[in-house]
C-alpha cells in the first residue's frame, strides 16, 4: 500500500490564528474560550470565539488553506490535487441570515439575494478547488462531529489507492449561530462557564470555531520535493452506531469496532498506541463512555487528553485540529494537556500539563451526534 504523509498543515482556532500560536497556547495551558453574546437575543455563553465576532466560513477556508500550501511550500495552481474539505455545519450562517432577510422583508423579492447556490452545503469544497487551481476529485464530506476524521481518511485513501498522488484534505466549521446555539440550548448540551473534559463536575461542551486543513502527498512525491513530513497515516477507522440521533450506543461497541478496524489497517496492537488524542467534548454521555471504550481496549494503560478545554468544540472541524495537535505531539514529542480538569472521574492517564514523551505511534478519535465514531492512527 502507498504511504500517505503529512507535509503542510494549516490551523486557525480560538487558541491562535495560526498552527504555531494555538499549539504554543495550547501547551501553555491556555483557553480560548470567553462569555460572549454574538447575538443580543441569546444569553451570555462561553464561546470560542476565533475573533470578537463569528467568523465567515468563506474567509476562514481561504485563510486555513493558504497557510497550508505555504507550510508545504506549494504555490497555486495545483491542477492534479484532490481536495476534500467537510464541515458538519458549512453555510449554515448564510442560509439563516437569508431566511431573516425574507421574514423581515416580505416584499423584497427572494432573487435579490445573490447566488443562493453558492451556498449548498458542498460548495466550501468546490470553492476550495477553485482556490488552488484543482481540477480533479472533490469531497465534501459531512458526518457530524466525525467530519474532520472522515475528511483526511478519505483523501488517504484517494493516494493508497492511486487515484492521486497529491491532495488537501481537512473541515472547516463556522457554527456560531443563532440556530446551533439555540438548539444546543435547547438539548441542554452546553456548558454555562466552560469546557472540562472528563472532570466529575464537568458541565457541557462549549462551541468553537475552528478549521484544520493538511496536505497529503504520497511518499515518493514527499522525497521527490524534498517537503518536510510531519508524520504518516498509518491507517483510519470509520463506523455508525445506527441507534439514536445524538446519544452514542450505551456499549459503545461501534465506537469500539471503529478503532479495532483502525489499529488492523495500521498493523498496530493498542500496546504499541503512546498517545490518544481523545474526542473529550465534556458531556456526561460522551466522556463517560469513550472512558469506558479506552479502559476496555487499552488496559494497560495510555496517556490521553482532549484538547476541547481550549480550543472549544468545533463540531466538524474538532477531528481534523485533534489530528493536528496529535501530528504535533509526534514532531516535538510533546503531550498537549486537557485543559479544565480538576477533579477526575474516570480511571484514565488524562494529561493535565505539557510533557515530554516518547511518541511513535498515536490515534485521534472522533464521535458524532448520529453515531458517527472516527479513528485515524499516525506515526512519526
Amino acid at each position: 500500500m502507498v504511504k500517505v504523509c503529512v507535509t503542510g498543515i494549516g490551523l486557525i482556532s480560538a487558541l491562535g490564528g495560526s498552527l504555531e500560536d494555538s499549539w504554543r497556547n495550547l501547551l501553555a495551558g491556555k483557553s480560548g474560550i470567553r462569555l460572549h453574546q454574538p447575538f443580543p437575543e441569546i444569553t451570555p455563553l462561553p464561546l470560542g470565539l476565533i475573533a470578537q465576532q463569528p467568523s465567515e466560513l468563506p474567509m476562514l477556508t481561504q485563510m486555513v488553506i493558504a497557510s497550508a500550501l505555504q507550510d508545504a511550500g506549494l504555490v497555486s495552481p495545483l491542477a492534479d490535487c484532490a481536495v476534500v474539505i467537510g464541515s458538519s455545519r458549512s453555510y449554515q450562517a448564510s442560509w439563516e441570515m437569508l431566511a431573516r432577510q425574507m421574514y423581515e422583508d416580505t416584499a423584497k423579492p427572494v432573487s435579490s439575494f445573490g447566488n443562493w447556490l453558492d451556498t449548498l452545503p458542498h460548495m466550501n469544497a468546490i470553492a476550495a478547488a477553485r482556490q488552488i487551481g484543482a481540477s480533479g476529485i472533490v469531497l465534501a464530506p459531512m458526518a457530524a462531529c466525525a467530519t474532520g476524521i472522515w475528511s483526511i481518511a478519505q483523501a488517504a485513501l484517494l493516494i493508497q489507492t492511486g487515484q492521486c498522488q497529491q491532495a488537501l484534505a481537512g473541515a472547516v466549521e463556522a457554527p456560531i449561530t443563532r440556530l446551533t446555539l439555540a438548539g444546543f440550548q435547547q438539548m441542554g448540551a452546553l456548558a454555562k462557564t466552560g469546557a472540562y473534559p472528563f472532570d466529575l463536575h464537568r458541565e457541557g461542551l462549549v462551541l468553537g470555531e475552528g478549521a484544520a486543513v493538511f496536505v497529503l502527498e504520497s511518499a515518493e512525491l514527499a522525497k521527490q520535493r524534498q517537503a518536510k513530513v510531519y508524520g504518516e497515516i498509518l491507517g483510519f477507522g470509520l463506523t455508525n452506531d445506527a441507534y439514536h440521533t445524538n446519544s452514542p450506543e450505551p456499549q459503545g461497541k461501534n465506537a469500539i469496532a471503529a478503532i479495532k478496524q483502525c489499529l488492523k489497517r495500521s498493523c498496530l496492537s493498542p500496546a504499541d498506541i503512546d498517545y490518544i488524542h481523545a474526542h473529550g467534548t465534556a458531556t456526561q454521555l460522551n466522556d463517560r463512555i469513550e472512558s469506558m471504550v479506552i479502559q476496555g481496549l487499552f488496559p494497560q494503560g495510555v496517556a490521553i487528553s482532549s484538547t476541547k478545554g481550549s480550543s472549544g468544540h468545533t463540531l466538524g472541524a474538532s477531528g481534523a485540529l485533534g489530528v493536528a495537535f496529535s501530528l504535533m505531539a509526534l514532531k516535538h514529542q510533546i503531550l498537549p494537556p486537557n485543559l479544565g480538569l480538576q477533579q477526575p472521574e474516570f480511571d484514565l492517564d488524562v494529561v493535565t500539563a505539557a510533557r515530554l514523551s516518547k511518541l511513535r505511534q498515536v490515534l485521534c478519535l472522533s464521535f458524532g451526534f448520529g453515531g458517527q465514531n472516527a479513528a485515524i492512527a499516525l506515526a512519526r
